[in-house]
């Protein structure tokens, strides 16, 4: 697996609209710097307690993106320096990201996750409950998290058009709640949906940030 070549052939094919998120989790620095020394500079991780050693021992200009489930304990761990988290699947978790974003004294750039998989296993929100999470009182007092889109994953599944489906309503839901919550706000502009088997066919819905892994890095390593 050439990690360099793969990471020319991606920036390459993917459209200037769509940043590539490499994700790196299971991977060691060595493998993270064969990316890097190719020109990439945006890096995805799943777990803090993985992402903050990588952050500490790695380039500084590296921009790492949390992609996988938070847990409130953990949040304090990346909030000094996160670039974004894709995966707020809660008004409790925000909270806590408003106040580690308090503390640092930086403003926590995030997405939230909403449920389009068919798929109990996964995370995010319904489109209910993110409604629910925007207009809460809550949600309008903070002032250290900036909500900057919607990440979603679709079901694990070789049915394409299941999968184009599920892209297809993440994508109604972004420019449904960009009119009623954010509209004219610049900064809600992602669609953070695509992975190693269907960033195509994220891409194809309107995906501006596809997170691939094992397409760049080779299979996951089992920790």
């Amino acid at each position: 697996m050439d990690i360099k070549t793969n990471i020319i052939a991606f920036k390459q094919s993917l459209p200037e609209s769509v940043k590539l998120v490499a994700v790196s989790k299971t991977k060691s620095p060595g493998e993270i710097m064969e990316a890097y020394n190719a020109g990439h500079r945006v890096f995805g991780e799943s777990k803090a307690q993985e992402l903050l050693p990588k952050h500490e021992a790695l380039p500084k200009d590296i921009e790492w993106h949390m992609v996988g489930h938070l847990q409130t304990n953990k949040v304090k761990y990346i909030a000094p320096f996160v670039a974004l988290i894709h995966s707020v699947d809660s008004l409790k978790l925000l909270k806590v990201i408003n106040k580690e974003g308090r503390k640092n004294d930086r403003i926590v750039s995030c997405l939230l996750q909403m449920h389009i998989a068919d798929e109990g296993t996964k995370f995010g929100m319904d489109y209910e409950e993110c409604c629910r999470l925007l207009e809460s009182e809550a949600f309008r007092d903070m002032k250290h998290v900036e909500v900057k889109g919607l990440m979603g994953m679709a079901t694990f599944t070789d049915d394409h058009e299941k999968v184009r489906n599920e892209f297809r309503q993440l994508k109604k839901y972004f420019d449904a709640i960009k009119q009623q919550y954010f509209a004219g706000k610049d900064a809600f502009r992602e669609v953070s949906m695509g992975m190693s088997d269907d960033y195509q066919l994220g891409i194809g819905e309107g995906s501006t940030m596809v997170r691939v892994g094992s397409a760049i890095f080779g299979d996951r390593k089992q920790l």
